[in-house]
């Protein structure tokens, strides 16, 4: 399966998944008054929204380069994962605010049976949605699945918590239902906060990581007619990079044999190296003593 078909169907079994625990989350958190029930259907529409979100994304960036778009269009998917972090983050802000106000005010909620359910419902479910999403990450790495496959995890740790302070408020301790809601707002805005800086590392056009920069330079120099690496510069397209650097060569070859050197390298370079999309390779001739 093709990396954007894979996303596609993460995104989409994302959203079927996350409508139908919305939907009994909400139904069992009016009924019982428990405030960390309404902070899992909340996240829950957060969700719904983050997977049309990483839909729309992948749709985008499966677009071929065009005229307007000469390498692509794979920035998308890291444009539509900021989106997805923002939104993580004013959810995290939101059950942090209602967690704590449940806190102070002391709020109870009716213990219902129910509760366990849907907790349990949705543990599984989203175990099952968290599983399938890295197995795609770990085969593809798109940022938008990574997203997604945090976003069922952190539901799977925030429902856990949900389900510990229903037992614990069986027995008559109904602050835990503040504590656990509060615990995990903070780490889902963490979580957020890092997706936020990977997109947004993309999106200012940060260079590619010094270990894969030496690695291309190694493999460079060990073709026995380069003689040297400069002016190495890369540029981010969507998960690839574009590679521009220049070698110093032997002045005394041809410009036909220089230049097939660096004709060579560019398409061994884009084979051997899986993030990159391009190579430009300027040739420098230069004087060598006889």
């Amino acid at each position: 399966m093709s990396r954007y078909e894979s996303t596609k169907r993460v995104s989409f079994l994302g959203i079927i998944g996350n409508i139908f625990l919305l939907i009994i989350k909400f139904i069992v958190a009016i009924f019982s008054h428990s405030e960390a029930m309404m902070a899992d259907a909340i996240n829950s529409a957060g969700d719904i929204f983050s997977s049309i979100m990483s839909y729309i994304g992948n749709k985008i960036a499966c677009i071929p380069s065009d005229e307007d778009h000469n390498f692509g269009h794979g920035k998308a998917e890291y444009i539509f994962s900021l989106f997805i972090s923002i939104f993580m983050i004013l959810v995290g802000v939101k059950i942090l605010f209602d967690s704590i106000m449940a806190i102070v005010q002391g709020e109870i909620f009716t213990f219902s049976i129910y509760l366990i359910l849907v907790c349990i419902i949705t543990i599984l479910v989203k175990l099952g949605l968290y599983l399938y999403a890295r197995k795609s990450f770990l085969y593809h790495h798109n940022i938008l699945v990574k997203a997604t496959m945090k976003d069922h995890r952190n539901d799977i740790l925030l429902t856990s918590g949900t389900l510990l302070s229903v037992i614990l408020g069986y027995f008559g301790y109904y602050f835990f239902d503040g504590i656990f809601g509060s615990i995990t707002s903070v780490y889902i805005i963490i979580t957020g906060i890092g997706i936020l800086m990977e997109s947004y590392r993309v999106l200012m056009d940060a260079s590619i990581s010094k270990k894969d920069k030496d690695f291309i330079i190694d493999f460079i120099l060990s073709h026995s007619d380069v003689l040297q690496v400069e002016d190495f510069y890369t540029i981010p397209v969507g998960y690839k990079y574009v590679v521009v650097l220049t070698i110093d060569v032997d002045g005394n070859l041809s410009t036909f044999d220089s230049h097939g050197i660096a004709d060579l390298l560019e398409k061994e370079i884009v084979r051997q190296f899986k993030k990159v999309y391009k190579v430009i390779i300027h040739v420098n001739p230069v004087a060598i003593s006889k």
